[in-house]
């Protein structure tokens, strides 16, 4: 599992479980904190291929061309010339008229000849000819000088920032953060120093964060259906109620099974809410029947139960059956899934009960004591 996290993980934009992220404008600063950062947290148990971010990538050398204009315009150049040619020995130009091939338009590049910027002594000596069709050297006409490669500079949100990485080994993304979180804090960094945490932990964060909000819209959705559906408020909130408490064998499932909550079965408890509001209805739709049918609430709430019971413990059981294989990751890629089968089994199991205890008290002390006959809508 660890395995495949880390190859998804190299796929991404942000490949590393442990982005620390340090900001502040005084660089001195950063270099001398951030290796003290990614030291404290090498000593985490469970955390591996510490980097302290102190990277002293130098860009390649580069050429420096300075134009005498005196010089150049004795000579029938000018700046404009000069600077195509110097571009045309280094890199090439592409040509204004492009050639035409098996029906298709090429650019060309035109550069001088490989050998006159092989080094800067023979650019220096590379004869040029004006428009005015005067001769001279590059040497002749503008001072050349190579310049040292330059440290990079690191820049996020125009913020200068050194992140230190790590990755988890033997330890979920939550627990390992947590301890991280808590090794940083306990360093006391100075105040000129903003941190942030990136990596694959700030996007399940963010995941985390849209799938509570997907989560309170499917219950509101099913809220809405229910209440059109049954034309009265007491249904729903006894069907919600019994949906709502049946999550919690999906973390009673993660607990035994020692699985992470992660977005896989959080995705299985957004399924849970929609699949367990289905035993709601079968349930209430048969204690409405039996209510039309001149039975007292109490006695049709416990009819109802009774022809519901067999229908509802099938269609969960026949659920967990699909279910299964692929709780027990059998198949490629099926890991990646695990955790949503494992989230929806525990969700359903803990459904069969809670569907038939909550549901008829809660609908029957709302309303299910008066004599008026709820029944669905029917078309």
């Amino acid at each position: 599992m660890q395995t495949l996290q880390d190859m998804i993980g190299d796929l991404t934009s942000a490949p590393e479980p442990v982005q620390i992220k340090l900001f502040s404008p005084n660089i001195d600063l950063l270099r001398a904190w951030a290796p003290r950062v990614g030291d404290t947290i090498k000593k985490i148990d469970g955390v591996k291929d510490v980097k302290n971010g102190i990277e002293n990538t130098i860009s390649g050398p580069s050429f420096t061309f300075k134009i005498d204009e005196s010089a150049a315009a004795r000579s029938g150049f000018n700046s404009q010339e000069l600077e195509l040619d110097a571009s045309a020995i280094m890199q090439g130009e592409p040509s204004t008229v492009p050639v035409i091939a098996n029906g298709r338009s090429y650019t060309l590049r035109v550069t001088f000849p490989p050998e006159m910027g092989s080094s800067l002594e023979a650019i220096r000596n590379t004869p040029l000819i004006s428009s005015t069709g005067r001769t001279a050297t590059l040497g002749a006409l503008a001072s050349l000088q190579t310049d040292p490669g330059q440290l990079e500079i690191r820049r996020e949100n125009l913020q200068r920032d050194v992140t230190v990485t790590a990755r988890f080994e033997g330890v979920s993304l939550g627990t390992g953060m947590g301890r991280v979180q808590k090794a940083v804090a306990a360093l006391h960094l100075p105040s000129a120093i903003r941190i942030e945490y990136g990596g694959l932990f700030q996007e399940q964060q963010r995941s985390f964060h849209d799938l509570l909000v997907v989560l309170g819209s499917a219950v509101v959705l099913v809220f809405i259906v229910l209440l059109i559906e049954f034309g009265t408020f007491s249904a729903p909130i006894a069907i919600l109620s019994s949906a709502l408490l049946s999550t919690s064998g999906v973390f009673v499932a993660l607990l035994l099974t020692h699985t992470t909550f992660n977005i896989s079965s959080f995705m299985g408890l957004i399924m849970v809410v929609g699949i367990v509001a289905k035993n709601g209805i079968l349930l209430l739709d048969a204690d409405a029947r039996f209510r039309r049918a001149g039975s007292p609430p109490r006695q049709a709430m416990i009819e109802a139960g009774e022809r519901r019971l067999r229908p509802i413990m099938m269609t969960a059981l026949a659920t967990i059956a699909g279910m299964v294989p692929l709780s027990l990751a059998i198949g490629a890629g099926s890991q990646m899934l695990q955790p949503l089968a494992i989230a929806v089994i525990g969700g359903l199991l803990a459904s069969m009960v809670v569907s038939l205890i909550v549901t008829p008290p809660v609908h029957y002390f709302l309303d299910g004591r008066t004599t008026r006959k709820i029944q669905p809508n029917e078309s």
